[in-house]
């Protein structure tokens, strides 16, 4: 009697073991997803910056900013 119920035992872990280790897969699957989007999210973010970098004037140009100029006509 005993011997059944150690396996009975044996069998209830093993179980618990296999959910928990399905839940672990699960969780491990969303965050590679998590962090594929982040990438993806970080490599958008490089380019518009980028971007935004290659519009603005240079320094040295010799333009000197007059923020008056960028008032806008109702002031």
């Amino acid at each position: 009697m005993s011997e059944t119920n150690d396996l009975d035992q044996v069998h209830q872990r093993l179980e618990s073991l296999e959910i928990k280790a399905s839940y672990t897969e699960d969780l491990l699957d969303q965050l590679n997803m998590t962090i594929y989007q982040q990438q993806q999210l970080m490599e958008r973010l490089v380019e518009e910056i980028k971007h935004l970098r290659q519009q603005m004037p240079e320094a040295g140009t010799g333009m000197v900013r007059n923020l008056r100029d960028e008032l806008p006509p109702h002031y």
